[in-house]
């Protein structure tokens, strides 16, 4: 765990995994369906990279993969191992990715690695899943184009639930390309609702172009690489507005 700084995303772990636990793998499985899970047999050894809370995982493991979860954010590895105990969870920063054992195919979701803040680093962290991956290996992930971050987000969201109130917020500058989400999570603790602790973080992704995606895609090794659109990939909610999925194989 030394090469993992603590996450933006540790101090509001449980609004995260709350919030999000039905909303992304619902709306996002016809494009897993046809890029993923028609693509990899069960039983293969596959990597969720920045795994979350779990909320994927969930589905691999239902789906009789051999998983590995990492994620840089010790509080939601946490959250994960609570609810899926057999499944080798590891607090692992993308860009220092280390696995004993090689794995068949890889998976990334939710634009997680929008999250990679530098073209540089985004090139070392498909350079260190290319390392872990076996000759032939299959690499799927999403990521948010700009068209993505041009919705208008600087309105609060509210998410009002028993003992938890969630207010999301976003913000993209289109000079830098850089966008931040501000998180704040009010939490009851006590039970006749006088007290309550707040909990808050920024979350910040970047945004890439689809060409420095696939320039980095194939300077770190990767062959056979496609991309399709959330839209012609079969996500038809919101979630599939200005997101991109990619896939590409390790040389055999």
């Amino acid at each position: 765990m030394a090469d993992c700084p603590n996450s933006s995303y540790d101090d509001v772990a449980g609004m995260y995994h709350a919030l999000w636990a039905d909303w992304y793998l619902t709306a996002a499985l016809p494009a897993l369906e046809r890029l993923f899970f028609s693509a990899v047999p069960p039983g293969s050894r596959v990597l969720d990279l920045c795994c979350g809370s779990g909320h994927v995982t969930k589905e691999l493991v239902a789906r009789g993969y051999r998983v590995t979860g990492i994620d840089n954010s010790a509080e939601l590895i946490a959250l994960a191992r609570s609810d899926l105990p057999q499944v080798d969870f590891r607090v692992q920063d993308a860009r220092n990715l280390d696995l004993p054992v090689k794995q068949q195919a890889a998976l990334s979701t939710f634009d997680s690695l929008n999250h990679v803040l530098t073209r540089a680093e985004l090139q070392s962290v498909f350079e260190r899943v290319a390392g872990t991956l076996d000759p032939g290996g299959l690499f799927v992930f999403d990521m948010n184009l700009e068209e993505a971050y041009t919705i208008d987000l600087r309105e609060w969201s509210v998410d009002v639930k028993d003992g938890s109130v969630g207010l999301v917020r976003g913000r993209f500058d289109p000079h830098n390309k850089r966008a931040s989400t501000e998180l704040i999570w009010f939490l009851r603790t006590s039970d006749d609702g006088q007290c309550w602790r707040q909990h808050r973080s920024t979350v910040e992704q970047q945004c890439y172009s689809q060409t420095e995606i696939l320039d980095a895609l194939r300077e770190a090794g990767f062959v056979g690489i496609e991309t399709l659109t959330a839209r012609q990939a079969g996500v038809t909610a919101e979630l599939g507005y200005g997101r991109t999925y990619f896939t590409a194989h390790t040389q055999e």
